[in-house]
Order: C-alpha cells, then sequence, then structure tokens
C-alpha cells in the first residue's frame, strides 16, 4: 500500500503518526516478551512443575495478540500482503461504509425534529444581536456584503441592465393608458377643492413676473400698429395693456370668486371629462406620452442615470470610510442591539430561523447526506486507509495489548482448569 507522504500530513497527523507507532511497538513488544517467556517456560517446564503455568500463559497470550494483530490488520489491508478473504475491509468497501455512514447522519442528524429541538434550545436572536453590537463584526458584515454587492454590481451587464429598464418603463409607463386615471384623479382633485392652491400659486407666479419684466411689454402691441400712430400712442398702448394685466392678476389674486377662476375650473373639469370618456383626447395624451417617453433622448437618459447611479454605488460601497458603508455599519449595530433587548423581535427572528431551517434540512437532508457519499467515493483507497488508520490506529493497538494479556489469562486458567479436571 502507498503511505500518505509525511510532507502532506498536516501536523495533527504527523502526531498521530507519531503516537501510532509507539503503540505499535508495544504491542509488539508484549508479543515478543510472551514469546519469549514461552521458550523460557517451555524448556523449564519439565523440572519446575509451575512453568507450566507460565508457559500456558504465554502460549495464550501469544495467540490473543496474534489473533487481535490479525483482525486490526484485516481492518486496513491484507495481513502479511496475503489476499486472506474478509481483509483490507476499509479499502475494498470504502463506498459502502460512505453510504452507510452518509444514510446514518440522514436518519438520525438531520431530521426535523433534531434541528429544531436543537435551535430551539438556542438564544439564537440574543447571540446574534450580541455578535453585531462589536464594532469589528458589525464592519466585517458591512465590508463582506459590500464586496458581494460590488461583485453583483460588477457582473451585471450595462447592455442588460439598460434593456430591463426600458422594458420596465414600457410596461408601466408606455403601454398602459394614462388618460383615463388621470381624468379621475383630476376629478378627484377638482372635487375636494384642492387645486385651488395650485391656481394662487400660478397668480402669485404671474403677479411676480409681470412686476419684474415690465421692458417685456415694450412694443408687445404697439409694432403691430399702422406707422403713421404716433409713438406716444404707442407707448401709451403698451402701458395700458402692462396696467391691465397687472390689475387682472391682482383682481384674481383678490376675489376667490373670480369668474377667471370659474373659467379654469370649467377648463379643467372638461379636461378630466375627456381624459376619461373622449377619445380623441385620450388619444392626443397618449401621442403625447409616447412622444416623450418612448424617445432615444429618455433611453439615453435612462442609460446615463444607470452608469451614473452604478459608479456611484461603487465608489461608496468600496469606500471603507464612505458615508454610506458608515451608516450601514451604524444600522447593523443598532439591528444588534434591538436584537439583545427586544424580546418580540427575539421570538420572531428565531421562528424566522427555526423554521427556515427546518424547511431546508426536510427538504434537502438527501442531498446535503449526499455530500458525505460523493466525496468519500472520490477518496483515494489508500490514502482514506492511511487517513482513517491515523486517526483511530493508536486506540485500536490497545486492542491487542488488551488481546495479549486477556489471552494469557485465558491460557493460564484453561490449564489449571484441565489439569485440576484430568490431573
Amino acid at each position: 500500500m502507498t503511505r500518505t507522504p509525511t510532507a502532506l500530513l498536516s501536523p495533527a497527523d504527523q502526531e498521530r503518526r507519531r503516537g501510532l507507532r509507539v503503540m505499535k511497538g508495544v504491542a509488539l513488544g508484549a508479543l515478543l516478551f510472551m514469546a519469549a517467556v514461552f521458550v523460557v517456560s517451555f524448556s523449564l517446564q519439565q523440572t519446575l512443575p509451575w512453568a507450566a503455568y507460565v508457559r500456558a500463559a504465554a502460549e495464550g497470550g501469544m495467540v490473543g495478540a496474534l489473533a487481535d494483530w490479525f483482525a486490526v490488520t484485516a481492518l486496513f489491508r491484507h495481513p502479511l500482503g496475503i489476499p486472506v478473504p474478509h481483509t483490507a475491509i476499509i479499502p475494498r468497501r470504502k463506498d459502502e461504509i460512505g453510504r452507510n455512514l452518509g444514510e446514518f447522519v440522514e436518519t438520525e442528524f438531520l431530521r426535523g425534529d433534531v434541528v429544531r429541538a436543537k435551535l430551539e434550545a438556542t438564544p439564537i436572536a440574543e447571540r446574534l444581536g450580541a455578535w453585531l453590537v462589536t464594532p469589528a463584526n458589525a464592519e466585517r458584515v458591512v465590508g463582506e456584503g459590500s464586496a458581494v454587492a460590488v461583485g453583483v454590481l460588477r457582473a451585471l451587464s450595462d447592455d442588460d441592465v439598460r434593456d430591463i429598464i426600458e422594458g420596465l418603463a414600457r410596461e408601466h409607463l408606455i403601454d398602459p393608458e394614462w388618460g383615463p386615471p388621470l381624468g379621475a384623479w383630476l376629478s378627484r382633485i377638482l372635487e375636494s377643492d384642492a387645486h385651488h392652491g395650485a391656481v394662487d400659486l400660478g397668480f402669485d407666479s404671474l403677479s411676480a413676473w409681470l412686476t419684474a419684466n415690465r421692458a417685456s411689454f415694450a412694443g408687445l402691441v404697439s409694432r403691430r400698429l399702422p406707422a403713421w400712430v404716433p409713438s406716444i400712442a404707442a407707448r401709451l398702448v403698451d402701458d395700458t395693456v402692462y396696467t391691465e394685466a397687472v390689475r387682472f392678476v391682482a383682481a384674481v389674486r383678490a376675489d376667490p370668486r373670480h369668474p377667471a377662476r370659474g373659467a379654469i375650473d370649467g377648463y379643467l373639469d372638461r379636461l378630466a371629462e375627456n381624459l376619461q370618456h373622449d377619445p380623441v383626447t385620450i388619444g392626443r395624451f397618449e401621442d403625447a406620452k409616447v412622444a416623450v417617453f418612448d424617445s432615444p433622448r429618455v433611453r439615453e437618459l435612462a442609460s446615463a442615470a444607470w452608469h451614473t447611479a452604478k459608479a456611484g454605488l461603487l465608489a461608496a460601497l468600496e469606500d471603507d470610510d464612505s458615508a454610506l458603508r458608515r451608516r450601514a455599519v451604524v444600522a447593523v449595530t443598532e439591528v444588534g442591539e434591538r436584537l439583545m433587548t427586544d424580546a418580540a423581535l427575539q421570538r420572531r427572528v428565531e421562528g424566522w430561523v427555526v423554521d427556515a431551517a427546518v424547511f431546508l434540512v426536510e427538504r434537502y437532508r438527501h442531498d446535503i447526506a449526499s455530500i458525505i457519499v460523493d466525496t468519500v467515493e472520490r477518496w483515494d483507497p489508500e490514502e482514506t486507509t492511511e487517513k482513517i488508520e491515523l486517526m483511530v490506529g493508536r486506540d485500536l493497538q490497545y486492542i491487542r495489548l488488551n488481546g495479549t494479556i486477556v489471552g494469557a489469562l485465558a491460557g493460564v486458567t484453561i490449564y489449571a482448569v484441565a489439569h485440576a479436571l484430568l490431573g
């Protein structure tokens, strides 16, 4: 059998190998001791009657030592290289052992009731909270989460994201009809008089604009008058138009029941009605919507917005001192504090964890146990035998030692009983 090179063994395996060699030496020494005692006692038993008892003990000790040596060796290899039936059990039945081990783990450990009992007896939420409130752990959680998020962002195809954004925009913005819902929404606003604030804001803005832009009225009307009209009369016309506009806006602002407000209300009522029921108005509105949202510029804007958001997120996630990372650490710490003090939250979290764990175990326990089976099947038989022998071989050498002692006691007992009965 090819031995695992010492250089490939872990420090713990190397220590186990030294212990195994020591115990093998002790067991072999016990066998040789029994053999030496047997030779001496056999030669003296004719002259010293009590030496026959010693010979019987030594003979039984040798038989027990050899039998147990054969049994222990047969687990790992053919004794003396002879292919005796039912020897080299581990390398020959490695796969079967793996299957039995996997079945044992699946039926005895990966059971819903076992997992539930263990988890329900463990204060999961409180322990998790105590772990999260430690600054180093909170930073670690945020760091690992940021690394995952960065990997996901970098793996995303910009073209695919753009297509998804366009698809969502088309599905939720362009394809649905806007007219009837918008008309119904406008009707509710008009019924509750909620639009009066917007109208007031509009006239306030118009008044401010008129005050700041009197020069815009110069020539507004006079340039359209005949050339023979005197310039002073033309300026008077422009001033009159401006003054009347200012007075009109002021009158509307001052009178909540001004006819202009009624005209605006009437227009909005008709618009709300037409948006809901007039096919022509609905069609024109939909055409305008499609022209705005289904244009190349809008698609370019969506793409640019994604690139900007992605670059900003990547920069914030990769910077340990970014505001996003700092806020995330604070948030994780606060979650940990709540998990330690909020009994209701603890019960909810532990219920989620227990239910999720039981569900996963019940649903995938065969797949989990198959990891053991598949792993054992991939192992090299000789290396597997070597590793198992290093794990349990030292204890098995005690079997050889005990076999020597028990054999010696059995040998002398059998000889004494036979001598008493037949002597």
